[in-house]
């Protein structure tokens, strides 16, 4: 049997060697880590209308999701997008569990699918690795083990030069690489404090990020219940378990379908035995079900003594089936998530906001013309400068700049302040609704509505 942990010693760090069976979820697993890698790393270089992916630039107060830019202004969207999140992460997890984990979450997918994948290369089998480790720093171990290193090195220095991508651009990220290490001497610490970040993450922390660190895997526990559908084991099937004996006396007692391989542990990436019951440290990463089911096909049992299987599930006999109670969370987070993209999708380049200054009235003016002062508050949603002109959307009313603004910058805001005048004979009501235009190049950005007093014309 190969061996999974190493360091049994009170007080001791368990190194983990887990087991790689490459069944069908397994398969599953690297199609969506391949598609969820390339997306990573081309990432800050796609571009939508020539805005990235994804950049959160908080050092600019600028960020981009899907080519749509946002600043500071965007607070309701991005409190909405924290909401919606919180929401739907709690939601998923109650109906399908900690499946995020061992199929999303990015420590998982470069854990397994990259650096694992390297260190089984390079040093070979569990008891291989565990040999080696134990063993004498001979030539081989040196070489083996400088040349995984030496690759974990590489692979956490692009992770970090991606990552900071994200954060600063990839233009930027561009200029910092191949600028003077003087001119951008914060660029390049950032990059080298990342890469050591990233590499002593996966060679040393490991699985402690999901099993102590990540505060998810503890709020698991609160979230799941009766009904959600996590990764388990059948111990109604299964137990009482006991090797399997093809010679045994048929009216002996009956023993369960688990064969007590220990394949199941000898997989799993967080070291813990699956037949134990629900664990917090459990990711849903199925690596024992691909394991389990790999045996039980071998001894023709039924599959899935380890699946996908809810309490009720085990206990009730209820069959697998996508409930109304899994079907309501779904529509929730689906609605939360559609409004959450309505907002974005609908918001304009350009915001403005006009107020009548407070505690004045009208003025009367020469030749019968009355005037209202007002202040506009313009907001600039885009990451180019843009000219900008107010005009009012009916000839009849003026506008006439008491501080006037023409342009404005990227991501800024400005105000302006300005009286709107008109005919004396136009006026009827003690207010009037007036619409004023912000036009920005050839385009109408927006229209608002303001209200413009004054002496009723009988």
């Amino acid at each position: 049997m190969e061996g999974i942990v190493s360091g049994k010693e009170a007080g001791k760090r368990q190194w983990l060697y887990p087991l790689v069976r490459k069944g069908t979820l397994y398969k599953w697993r690297s199609w969506i880590s391949y598609v969820y890698l390339i997306f990573f790393f081309a990432g800050p270089f796609l571009r939508i209308n020539g805005q990235p992916l994804l950049l959160l630039n908080f050092f600019d107060r600028q960020f981009v999701l899907l080519g749509q830019v946002f600043w500071p202004q965007d607070i309701f969207l991005f409190m909405l997008a924290s909401l919606v999140f919180i929401v739907c992460i709690v939601l998923f997890t109650i109906a399908f569990g900690r499946i995020f984990c061992g199929w999303i979450c990015p420590q998982t997918i470069f854990m397994e699918m990259l650096f694992r994948k390297i260190e089984i290369w390079i040093e070979g089998a569990p008891n291989k690795r565990k040999k080696l480790d134990a063993g004498p720093w001979d030539k081989e171990k040196v070489i083996k083990k400088t040349s995984k290193h030496v690759l974990f090195i590489i692979l956490s220095f692009l992770i970090a030069n991606t990552f900071l991508a994200y954060l600063i651009g990839s233009e930027n990220l561009i200029k910092t690489i191949t600028g003077p290490i003087t001119e951008h001497w914060v660029g390049f610490g950032s990059i080298w404090l990342f890469t050591t970040v990233f590499y002593l993450v996966y060679t040393r922390v490991r699985e402690l990020v999901c099993t102590v660190i990540c505060p998810y895997g503890r709020l698991q526990g609160v979230f799941i219940d009766k009904h959600t559908l996590v990764v388990a084991y059948d111990d109604v099937r299964g137990e009482p378990r006991g090797k399997l004996d093809r010679k045994a006396d048929p009216l002996a007692a009956h023993k369960g379908d688990c064969v007590d391989c220990h394949l199941c542990v000898d997989v799993c990436p967080t070291g813990i035995d699956i037949r134990q019951g629900t664990q917090m440290e459990c990711v849903n990463c199925t690596a024992c079900i691909d394991a389990c089911n790999d045996v039980m096909a071998k001894i023709n049992r039924p599959l899935n003594l380890i699946g996908f299987f809810s309490e009720n599930m085990i206990r009730e006999k209820e069959k697998p089936s996508f409930t109304g109670r899994m079907k309501g969370y779904t529509a929730i987070i689906t609605i939360l998530v559609g409004v959450l993209c309505y907002f974005i999708f609908s918001r304009s380049d350009m915001d403005l906001t006009v107020m009548r200054n407070a505690g004045t009235i009208y003025q009367e003016r020469p030749n019968g013309m009355i005037s209202n002062i007002y202040t506009a508050e313009i907001i600039n949603k885009t990451n180019k400068p843009r000219s900008i002109i107010l005009r009012s959307e009916d000839p009849a009313f003026k506008i006439e700049y008491i501080q006037s603004v023409k342009s404005i910058a990227a991501g800024e805001s400005v105000k302006a302040m300005f009286f709107v005048i008109t005919p004396a004979s136009r006026i009827h009501a003690v207010e009037t609704d007036v619409k004023l235009q912000l036009v920005s190049g050839d385009k109408i950005a927006q229209t608002v509505s303001t209200t413009f007093v004054g002496p009723i014309n009988d």
